[in-house]
């Protein structure tokens, strides 16, 4: 099994999707988790792809909630796990600003996939993790240039509609990835972004006795991720009857200096806050700064589990991330 898998997932569903016709619907996946300090795990493997309606006219799709979605396991059972990839494949991917990690490593892994199955594969990426008519203009770039397929991970629930309504009338195998939810996209791939919250929540339980203020710093409200992470936080607690208390939420857009100024704020305005939930690494690293500088105690937890995240565990910073991918405890230390 290649180093690279779990982050050439949504190629290698693109691929199966087009020897198979790549017809059928939007469908979504269990996401994986790690927490560090001395050990790390994984929960549900990301996931794939499904055939039934995406009820993308009504826009009430919700990928996390999905009755016909597919793990990779269950996707490889039913297509196999060799994939016959068309000579001719052209793929074009719309991404979000490559200055996150976590997108330059999931660049990676399109480039090594595409490298491996002899295919030709063009990535496009904005500057900035909100310029939304950019991805818009890429994305109708892609179709008229006469992609085989678009993989497209989009800042918003909405700024990509009407570019995958015409990929989709010209015969544009769609793929949404992660992160902005495109309900007129054919297809959807990624974690369960409810679930990330939820194991949070979880772990931040655990570590406190059930006990304490806690707070959750949001990326970009227009995107399903921060919404649905956010969102599974929150229910966690309320399901669970938790003595954990939320007394402060506000989005940072995914920027790690404005998730370092607002939890500023709150360390100064909630001397007993003991926790911070944040949507992403790149935000709670920047937490991480804000908490050291104040000499406080409290947990900050992460998602995506890129390497800088990994290594501020190391270093004591960051209290924990959710991952994708499954982390040997002995590369977390302790």
């Amino acid at each position: 099994m290649k180093k690279l898998l779990a982050l050439t997932l949504a190629l290698a569903m693109t691929l199966s999707l087009a020897a198979c016709g790549g017809g059928g619907g939007a469908s979504s996946g269990g996401g994986a988790a790690s927490s560090g300090g001395a050990s790390s795990g994984s929960s549900e493997t990301s996931a794939s792809t499904s055939t039934g309606d995406t009820s993308a006219a009504t826009g009430d799709f919700n990928p996390d909630e999905a009755a016909d979605a597919m793990t990779i396991e269950e996707l490889r059972e039913a297509n196999g796990t060799e994939v016959t990839v068309p000579a001719n494949a052209d793929l074009g991917v719309v991404m979000k600003s490559l200055s996150n990690e976590f997108w330059r490593t999931l660049e990676e892994g399109y480039n090594q996939a595409a490298s491996d199955a002899g295919i030709t594969i063009d990535v496009d990426a904005t500057t900035s993790e909100n310029d939304e008519i950019l991805q818009q203009t890429m994305t109708e770039n892609f179709t008229t240039a006469g992609k085989t397929a678009l993989l497209m991970s989009p800042i918003s629930d909405s700024n990509l509609t009407s570019a995958v309504e015409n990929a989709n009338k010209a015969g544009v195998l769609t793929v949404n990835v992660n992160d902005g939810l495109i309900a007129q996209a054919k297809h959807y791939v990624g974690p369960n972004a409810a679930q990330n919250g939820e194991l949070a929540a979880a772990w931040m339980s655990e570590k406190l006795g059930d006990q304490g203020e806690v707070a959750i710093v949001i990326g970009m409200p227009k995107a399903f991720a921060a919404r649905q992470r956010t969102a599974g936080f929150k229910n966690w607690i309320a399901e669970n009857n938790s003595g954990l208390t939320v007394v402060e939420e506000q989005n940072a857009d995914w920027d790690r200096n404005k998730a370092k100024t607002i939890a500023a704020n709150w360390i100064q305005n909630h001397p007993d806050l003991k926790g911070i939930f944040c949507n992403n690494d790149d935000m709670a690293l920047g937490v991480v700064e804000a908490v050291r500088e104040a000499n406080a105690d409290i947990l900050v937890v992460g998602v995506d589990g890129i390497g800088e995240a990994y290594d501020s565990i190391r270093n004591g910073g960051l209290s924990a991330t959710n991952s994708r991918r499954r982390v040997p405890p002995s590369s977390l230390g302790g």
